[in-house]
This record gives structure tokens, sequence and C-alpha cells, in this order.
């Protein structure tokens, strides 16, 4: 069978993954030196992912009318990621990130932005029962963007779709903690699983242990929860059970987009199997083992790689 009609297949139901964030182009450096121009963001990078993998896929952006912009509309294209939710700005350009690579391959940022008073000027896509919405970053509590996010963010819930929120905050955005905190519980309500990394948890929530922070923050609000502490074990929390999952350890050509793609990887595995919203809570160890190794081959691919995503010939295995 063809990996066409075969992809037909897997999809037939014409579920989709809707991912919303911000996308940019990456430099990359090493040793101080630019060494690649790499489309990027954080939920972008999953999506370009899942688009090779012949997952259908939307994503909701903004970029500018410029030639920085027209390439990643052009890169989101060639790799089956719709871009009709695109918000093209003629005010201002798309933002550019220097990421600067250090010995263990972990990226420090540096970010270009310039956007215009009035953003997110586009149609939104219908959100149906079903569909997987996934939602990242700094985008997601943005305070300039959260009214039009967050109508998204209760809309998917309220189809029914599976929000998958990595809460992904970075120490650059650690001075308005208490002023987002807010904004992430209420992401925290309307999810049906949050993921986290370590680095996250520290920046957000300082000197609270992951048990702390599931107990007091998450499961009051949302029952599944992930967290991964980069070579160190990934920490699954369930109303079921609890489990830690090991790491391979490999050595990275880089990390840029390995938690982005482990997002896809777990998205993929919800696709694959017919995981709906109301199958969620009721997963057993065994479809958790299968979810979870489909998250870390997909992460795993990403640092193998030396753009952000998983490779074309990973893809092609799907």
């Amino acid at each position: 069978m063809s990996r066409s009609i075969f992809s037909s297949y897997l999809f037939e139901s014409m579920r989709k993954v809707i991912g919303i964030g911000e996308t940019l182009l990456d430099i990359i450096f090493r040793n101080n030196q630019p060494e690649k121009a790499i489309p990027g963001g954080s939920t972008f990078n999953g999506m370009i992912s899942l688009g090779r993998c012949n997952v259908p896929a939307l994503f909701i952006s903004e970029l500018g009318n410029d030639r920085v912009g027209c390439l990643l509309r052009d890169f989101m294209q060639e790799n089956n990621l719709s871009t009709e939710f695109i918000d093209f700005f003629d005010e201002g350009s798309t933002p550019v990130s220097l990421a600067f690579l250090d010995e263990n391959q972990q990226a420090e940022y540096q970010f270009f932005r310039d956007f215009p008073k009035q953003r997110l000027q586009m149609t939104f896509p219908e959100i149906n029962a079903g569909d997987i919405f996934i939602i990242s970053s700094y985008f997601a509590v943005n305070p300039v963007l959260r009214e039009k996010v967050y109508g998204l963010v209760r809309y998917a819930k309220q189809q029914k779709a599976i929000v998958y929120y990595d809460i992904n905050f970075r120490k650059a955005h650690a001075s308005e903690r208490t002023l987002l905190l807010p904004f992430f519980l209420e992401n925290f309500a309307n999810a049906s699983i949050v993921r986290c990394s370590e680095e996250d948890l520290e920046t957000l929530f300082p000197s609270e242990t992951v048990e702390a922070v599931y107990r007091k923050y998450i499961a009051p609000r949302c029952e599944i929860f992930i967290v991964t502490h980069g070579k160190e074990a990934i920490q699954l929390k369930t109303p079921v059970f609890e489990k830690d999952y090991p790491v391979e350890e490999i050595i990275p050509v880089s990390t840029i987009g390995a938690g982005d793609n482990f997002n896809a990887g777990i998205s993929y595995g919800f696709m694959k199997k017919g995981i709906l919203l109301d199958d969620l809570t009721q997963l057993n160890e065994k479809q958790w083992d299968e979810l979870m190794a489909e998250g870390q081959a997909f992460a795993k691919a990403a640092c193998l790689s030396v753009e952000n995503f998983v490779s074309k010939d990973f893809a092609k295995l799907k």
C-alpha cells in the first residue's frame, strides 16, 4: 500500500490538528558563528513535523508581507501545513531570532520582533469534536493577544477537541510571572493535557516540586500532566496511574524543537490510534507506553536533525 493511500485510511475521519503560535526565522549560531537559518517557532516546529507525516494540519499565526514572511509561507506549503489561517501584515516585519548553541546543544535566544498594533486580523478555522488543538509558550499568555487566544482555547474545549497545552515559559519572561499567572491557570482549566519542562516549572513556580505543582495548580484543573527533564526520565501523571519513562541517551545535533516534537509525536499517536477527548482519562498503561514512545521518537528525530523538526526520511516511515 502506498504511503499516500495509507495516510488517507489512517486519517479518514478527517480529524485535524490545529496549532497556534509564533512563526519566525531562527538563525543558528555554533561557536558564535552563524551556521544555518531555519524556520521556527514553538508550536510551528511540531506542526511542520505533523505536516511532513501527512497529518491534516492547520496553523494559525502571523507573518509580515516581506521576504522572510514569504520564505516561511512557502516552507509551510512545501511541508503540507495549511497557510489559510496566517495573518499577513504590512506594518512591521516577520520576527527573527538568534539561537546560540552551547556545548550541550542547548540554545540561548535573542529575539527581534516588530509587530503591528492590530494582530491576528483574520478568520479562524472551525474546530470540531475529535480535533487536536495545540498551544504553547508565551504566545499562549501574551496580554496583547490574550482575548483572541483565550477565545480560541475556550472554543476548542467547548467543541470537545483535545486541547494540548505546552507551558514552555522561559526565563526571559520570569519577571512577568505574577502578572501572567491567572492566564496560566485559565489555560490549565481549559486544557486536556498540560506538558512542560523542568525549566518551565523552575521559572513559573520557583522552589516548588513537581508533585506540589501538580497537586496545587494542575490536578484541580487538568488531570493529565507530563513533565520532561532533558536527559532524565519523563514524568506522566494521569487519573489512572503515574509512571516515569527513561530517555534514550543520544548525542544531539541540536535540542531546538525537542519538546515541540515530543508534543507532535503524542498528537500523532492520538490521531493514529483514534484516541478522542473522552478516552484520555481512561487510557491504560500500555496505551500510554505507546503514546510516550511516539513522543520520544519524534523528539529524538528532531534532536538528530539539523532542522527544528523530524526529517523527511523519518516522516516517510510513518
